[in-house]
């Protein structure tokens, strides 16, 4: 990736300090990254104090294993005690821990001292069926407070859990059940999906059929389907098997590298990687992020964290993190607009959220809906904004601090990754002046930078791979029973200067501040440029007609590649035919260059995306080099493809 294709695209130079009030009483101050950067092992350790440890570790990091990390050496502490029952003994059990809301409206609320029990129970229910430290137990159910009490009850005991998320197919769960060989599996009867009850057991069934290591199914009632399928002998209800558990469970301590949850993400190869995490490191980097990302306050804050249990950010940001420090969460079952298009500012306006944190394509979203959805509310209640799971644009970054942010909280936007763990980098809402699209600096005592293909830093005003380039607490642990795939797919790219290579682009802005670019398989090269696919993209969102952008590279005898973009037009612009298309063309050209120039720009109803909200732009390819469409059993609508295919063939637009 060369410096010049990169040093010379969009710029930002809008800034947002916080406010004098705001920093004075932020939980982080700007002198963190000082101490941090003083002694990196002290500052850690010094985060590390405010978990409870059984026994205290005499080394805070042995890198003589590297790429393998040990940290916290000869610790040990119970994650789920941490989580859960230092804080009912502290005098918190009061508190609540959970506003559970399902899709359909019904409400559960559950305090610290509910849910020490429902994990006990669900302890001790485990342990009834064989299940001791190390064994693996895999979890796919949607968002509901067993899967919660599913992870905790399984972190409290030892065993690894590995959660699939609740929309995958039957071969993705038996993939991964075969890979980390579950001895027990935690689903459900039904789920509900925009307002529709649908089976969910029997494609577990299909899954499991002539699986070996699974001995137990376990099934937590949910719809309350009549037909649902259980196996004699194999199958039990979660009611029945909890329900009449004791509440009473002594946690054990466990060594701080024992091994917390393996978590798979999509692999080159087709074969799914097992991203082992492990305990100590994990939560402490997971408790202080959440804590000075988001400026938490326990027992005053009520925070959301939008994403799905069946991902890392769920894991991170739902469970281990929040829950560490005292938090009161609301955890919603449903899609967001279900009944109706501004359910999530009526959970805001209801609860009293005061920080939320959600991913760019939904913000994305909600402009396409359109302002006058979220004006209806009232979200006075809220004081912090996160954004998580890819860049986010300018534009839809300055729409989510005016329309929601009121025009005056902090936005913060976090990168990090399945394999990192927790939050790398991000600005502290109370220290950092924001500024729109860019996640800005590493976290006080993380390290990472821009290299070009040799490995050297490059300099302001330009672009390369970012990496990591020294270890951190939440680091993945390696591959779960590949130590080779891990430092080929991770350490092999910088071998010689030790770094692990995320796999995104980045580049430096005049001010040393991190701009993420996207996969570098996302990097398109058009007469020999190199070209980020979240740049033009970032430029079509600016307009003022766009509500969202999918940018491809495809095949050009003249380029190389030539730039395909795919816009949804915000819901208050009408088509305007070949005069709006060239407008957008043109308005790239002012953005960023001639060289960025959409060879071809298609007006669509809407992109393909996986339920996780991902955009597929494999299938955008597809297209736009008019092949047969690949597979879509993974998106959350495969019908868009067809919207998208009709579409296109009643209109023309490229030169």
């Amino acid at each position: 990736m060369s410096n010049e294709a990169l040093s010379n695209l969009l710029t930002e130079n809008r800034t947002f300090p916080p406010s004098e009030d705001f920093a004075a009483n932020a939980n982080e101050k700007g002198d963190a990254y000082e101490r941090a950067h003083a002694d990196r092992e002290a500052f850690w350790a010094e985060q590390a104090e405010r978990l409870h440890w059984d026994t205290k570790w005499s080394q805070v990091l042995d890198w003589s294993g590297a790429p393998v990390a040990k940290w916290f050496v000869g610790g040990k502490l119970n994650v789920a005690y941490n989580c859960v029952d230092r804080h009912v003994e502290s005098g918190h059990g009061d508190q609540v821990a959970i506003h559970w809301i399902g899709e359909p409206g019904d409400t559960r609320d559950l305090t610290y001292a509910q849910l020490k029990d429902e994990v006990c129970r669900a302890a001790n229910a485990l342990i009834s069926l064989g299940v001791s430290a190390g064994d693996r137990v895999a979890i796919q159910l949607q968002m509901v407070p067993e899967a919660i009490v599913a992870m905790l009850a399984c972190a409290r005991i030892g065993a690894p859990h590995s959660v699939v998320f609740g929309g995958f197919s039957p071969t993705a769960l038996r993939q991964r059940v075969d890979d980390a060989a579950a001895k027990v599996v935690i689903t459900s009867d039904g789920q509900y999906r925009r307002g529709k009850a649908t089976p969910t057991k029997a494609n577990v069934d299909e899954a499991l059929a002539g699986a070996e290591s699974v001995e137990k199914v376990i099934v937590v009632r949910r719809t309350g389907d009549p037909e649902t399928p259980m196996t004699e002998g194999r199958d039990v209800w979660w009611h029945d098997l909890v329900d009449e558990q004791s509440a009473e469970h002594t946690p054990e301590a466990f060594d701080a590298e024992h091994p917390l949850f393996i978590l798979y993400t999509s692999g080159t190869t087709g074969k799914p990687k097992g991203i082992l995490h492990t305990s100590g490191g994990y939560l402490v980097q997971v408790a202080y992020t959440h804590q000075v990302v988001f400026d938490h306050k326990p027992g005053v804050d009520v925070y959301w964290c939008t994403a799905d249990i069946g991902w890392v950010t769920g894991h991170s940001y739902i469970v281990y993190g929040p829950l560490a420090n005292r938090v009161t969460q609301v955890v919603y079952e449903g899609t967001p607009n279900t009944p109706h298009e501004g359910r999530h500012w009526e959970i805001i306006q209801k609860y009293k959220v005061s920080i939320y944190y959600t991913a760019p394509t939904l913000i994305r979203t909600f402009m396409k809906w359109g302002d006058d959805i979220p004006a209806r509310y009232d979200l006075s209640s809220l004081r912090v904004l996160g954004s998580v799971g890819e860049p986010i644009n300018p534009e839809a970054w300055i729409w989510y601090r005016e329309h929601i942010g009121r025009g005056e909280i902090p936005v913060v936007d976090t990168w990090w990754q399945t394999e990192t763990g927790a939050i790398m980098i991000s600005p502290l809402p109370g220290v950092t002046a924001t500024k729109p699209g860019s996640a800005q600096k590493p976290l006080p005592g993380i390290s990472a930078i821009i290299v070009d293909d040799t490995g050297k830093e490059v300099p302001r005003g330009g672009g390369g791979y970012l990496v990591l380039d020294k270890p951190w607490p939440g680091m993945l642990r390696g591959i779960w029973g590949d130590e080779q795939r891990y430092r080929e797919t991770y350490w092999a790219r910088f071998a010689d200067q030790g770094y692990y290579f995320a796999g995104d682009g980045a580049k430096y802005d005049g001010d040393g501040d991190i701009w993420l670019l996207g996969r570098v398989d996302d990097v398109m090269n058009v007469s020999g440029h190199r070209i980020s696919t979240t740049e033009v993209e970032s430029a079509l969102v600016s307009h003022a007609t766009v509500a969202e952008a999918a940018v491809v590279g495809a095949t050009d005898p003249t380029t190389g590649q030539g730039i395909v973009a795919f816009v949804i037009l915000r819901g208050n612009a009408a088509d305007g035919g070949e005069q709006a298309v060239q407008d957008l063309r043109n308005h790239v050209v002012k953005e960023i260059g001639p060289i960025a120039k959409p060879r071809q720009i298609m007006i669509v109803p809407e992109l393909p995306k996986t339920r996780s909200g991902k955009i597929m732009r494999r299938l955008l390819r597809d297209i736009a080099e008019k092949r047969q469409i690949g597979d879509v059993t993974t998106l959350a609508d495969s019908s868009v493809m067809d919207l998208i295919t009709q579409g296109l063939q009643s209109r023309k637009s490229e030169e």
